[in-house]
């Protein structure tokens, strides 16, 4: 939403909105001129002179929220955000970032590569750039680089010139319903590819490869990658080099050599996936792996906040098993003899019900767990489901737990547990990124007390 914020105001609208709490995202809009209210509330419609034209608005927003309801009854018009940033890009080549797991990622690397190759794309990814603080863009080229979010099928509106595929596998049930219905949505989204457009798939991934193979007559140019022996664009030779990785990409017959500053074979691939969408915009290849050379990752994936007491402390968004598992290997690279310590905040209840044991098969990775109670978000509380069934379902004889729902003592009892050489990651889509500053103050508050 705030993507769609920015890059209204940098095209001249008039533009206010509201969110539950202040943030810097908050006061990083009213900056740039939104108008802007904590809190929301009927009258928040009148932060503009005469109220909104139109409302956007998110999946997150509940029916009875009072300035939808206010819209409805003045008769203003809604608009879902899918249908706003469709609009947006209306007229540019247009590049959508899909998958179950890495879209933010794949998209901010895309979008980086393309500036450093001196092109000015617009934007809209669901999180903030490190290079530039932001996470879209109005600019002046003919590229919209955008992430397509597949949780309640919205990603339809969008018809893409390109799109890129990560992965897949089953999430968001909650509205989808099935694994089936999940998996459906992604093959009409791959049919809505304009013709003469592309795509960019992971045929290492199952979920990928079996969407591939079902593509009919007049489905658009695939441009497969990863390490499968099938794939257009090749990734060899991985290997962790300081907090990232050196890899070798191959394809059309040449070979390029790409140091990245971000750990993680699935890293790797995401570059791999935004090096093979440059050059299927017509991009020279030589920029592309200079530009993704100089990615430096976004806020919330894999973010270094701090150092205290001999503890270093990132933090991270993965809030689905293979999300989850994934970082924790990544993070196992970096290490060294120190203890991995998780401390997990599992996002939904109905997630949390679905993939308890997914997540506790996932958390056995880590050396310490710390386990948090469910951020609930939009749904209410079940009766049954608490971070407890996570809890239980890690492994006997894997990492140690324990169990913290409070958030209020989560930062405590954390330093309390951790030593010199302990590398932290505070994990999930809710409230815990506010636990690592917390925990570096109490760090440092004890290192001085000795």
């Amino acid at each position: 939403m705030s993507a769609i914020a920015r890059i209204l105001i940098d095209r001249g609208f008039v533009v206010s909105g509201s969110d539950a709490k202040g943030s810097h995202v908050l006061t990083g809009l009213t900056a740039r001129g939104v108008k802007t209210a904590i809190g929301q509330r009927a009258e928040n419609l009148d932060l503009l002179t005469g109220g909104p034209t139109a409302v956007v608005i998110s999946t997150a927003i509940n029916p009875s929220n009072p300035e939808l309801a206010a819209a409805r009854e003045r008769g203003i018009p809604i608009v879902r955000r899918a249908s706003a940033l469709a609009a947006l890009m209306d007229g540019y080549r247009r590049v959508c970032v899909a998958g179950t797991h890495g879209k933010t990622s794949t998209t901010s690397m895309l979008t980086v590569a393309l500036q450093h190759a001196g092109v000015d794309p617009s934007f809209a990814i669901g999180g903030e750039l490190n290079e530039s603080g932001t996470g879209a863009h109005s600019g002046s080229g003919d590229i919209f680089i955008a992430e397509a979010d597949e949780s309640d099928g919205s990603f339809l509106a969008y018809s893409p010139h390109g799109a890129i595929i990560t992965n897949l596998e089953p999430d968001h049930l909650d509205h989808h319903g099935s694994a089936e219905a999940y998996t459906a949505v992604f093959d009409q989204f791959a049919q809505r590819i304009a013709p003469g457009g592309f795509l960019i798939a992971c045929v290492d991934d199952p979920g990928v490869a079996a969407l591939v193979g079902r593509l009919g007559v007049g489905s658009p140019r695939v441009i497969g990658y990863g390490r499968s022996a099938t794939a257009d664009v090749l990734l060899r030779d991985s290997e962790q080099f300081g907090h990232g990785s050196r890899m070798t990409i191959e394809t059309q017959g040449r070979s390029h050599t790409l140091t990245l500053d971000v750990p993680g074979e699935h890293m790797a691939l995401n570059a791999v996936a935004a090096f093979a969408a440059g050059l299927a915009l017509g991009i020279d290849a030589e920029p592309l792996i200079d530009g993704l050379a100089r990615y430096t990752g976004v806020r919330r994936r894999f973010e270094f906040k701090g150092r205290a007491a001999g503890v270093v402390v990132y933090d991270d968004y993965a809030h689905h098993p293979t999300e989850v598992s994934a970082q924790i290997a990544a993070a196992r690279t970096i290490v060294g003899q120190g203890r991995l310590v998780v401390i997990f905040q599992p996002h939904l209840y109905s997630r949390t019900q679905t993939f308890a044991v997914a997540f506790g098969r996932a958390l056995a990775g880590a050396d310490l767990v710390i386990q948090m109670d469910v951020y609930g978000a939009r749904e209410e509380p079940q009766v049954g489901v608490s971070g407890q069934l996570i809890v239980d379902a890690i492994p006997a004889g894997t990492a140690i737990v324990v169990y913290e729902p409070s958030m209020a003592a989560t930062a405590t009892t954390a330093a309390a547990l951790l030593v010199p050489g302990d590398v932290v990651i505070t994990m999930g889509a809710g409230d815990v990124t506010m636990i690592g500053p917390e925990l570096l103050e109490l760090l440092t508050a004890g290192e001085e007390s000795r």
